[in-house]
């Protein structure tokens, strides 16, 4: 390993001497070039985690702290991986980043967790955040591009989460509740409490990023190696900030669908007007 940056030996050699390799789609590849930004590869951040257990009472809703900050440790290390092998390259960050966590069969209290995306470098004036390191961002091309084209520059991957114990449910209020209509409030107000501390962690990233807003945002929930009542709740999402000059914005044009089915859509792009029709022209 490398103590400059962390990095696998093997990995440096896969940056620095293997043809560019990237996951944008033509489409994304395109539109890059517009904005004179280009890819540089595919970059990576990995880490193998064994999430502890902690004691939760039975019959109460709870978060389960030791549990969120593993997740929390755990996705912050393969981000920052990621962001290492983008430094190698020289690249100002990490755009349509995904971030997936599997099993194995050969570790079932183990957890991988996986950040993936493709290293792009401005040609013209760096895009790198204020803090210097590249930034993250689960961006797609896309959306990158019209990110810039109204003014907007990523500042990192934003995340936050809360593993929670939803309270079973007594046999009391069990059979309160057969064959009756009822909201079952004690779950409702658990997963509630767990979604806003992950969107409320999320917000804390995002600021210390240096965002004035989080895009993209998306929010999921997943039972891994726990009891079935417990549930971790996640939120991730793009902050950004403003330029200090923003450019003339893009004036939405009317593009209508040649294809049987569908409707008009607007397009941030400019069209020059089609050719006057004239004599001997349809």
């Amino acid at each position: 390993m490398s103590e400059a940056a962390g990095l696998p030996d093997a990995a440096r050699q896969r940056l620095q001497t293997s043809p560019r390799t990237s996951d944008l789609s033509v489409d994304e590849l395109a539109l890059l070039e517009t904005l004179d930004v280009e890819p540089l590869g595919l970059v990576f951040g990995s880490s193998i985690y064994h999430v502890g257990w902690q004691r939760a009472r039975l019959f109460e809703n709870q978060e389960l702290p030791t549990l969120s900050q593993a997740m929390h440790t755990a996705r912050s290390l393969a981000v920052e991986r990621l962001e290492a092998e983008a430094a190698e390259i020289d690249a100002d960050g990490v755009i349509a980043v995904r971030l997936v966590i599997q099993q194995y069969a050969w570790g079932p209290d183990l957890l991988e967790f996986i950040a993936a995306g493709t290293a792009i470098r401005s040609r013209g004036e760096r895009l790198r955040p204020a803090h210097g390191r590249p930034f993250a961002s689960n961006l797609s091309g896309q959306d990158f591009w019209k990110l810039r084209r109204y003014g907007y520059r990523p500042a990192g991957l934003a995340f936050g989460c809360c593993v929670y114990h939803v309270a079973h449910l007594g046999l009391t209020k069990w059979v309160q509740q057969v064959g009756r209509n009822a909201e079952m409030k004690a779950f409702t107000q658990a997963t509630y409490s767990a979604r806003e501390l992950a969107m409320q962690r999320m917000g804390e990233e995002a600021r210390e990023a240096g965002g004035d807003l989080v895009v993209a945002v998306a929010l999921s929930e997943g039972s891994w190696t726990w009891d079935t009542n417990v549930i971790e709740y996640a939120a991730v999402g793009t902050a950004v900030a403003r330029d200090a000059q923003r450019p003339e914005l893009p004036v939405p044009q009317l593009v209508v669908g040649m294809q049987s089915g569908l409707g008009a859509t607007a397009s941030l792009g400019r069209f020059p007007s089609p050719p006057a029709t004239g004599p001997g022209r349809g």
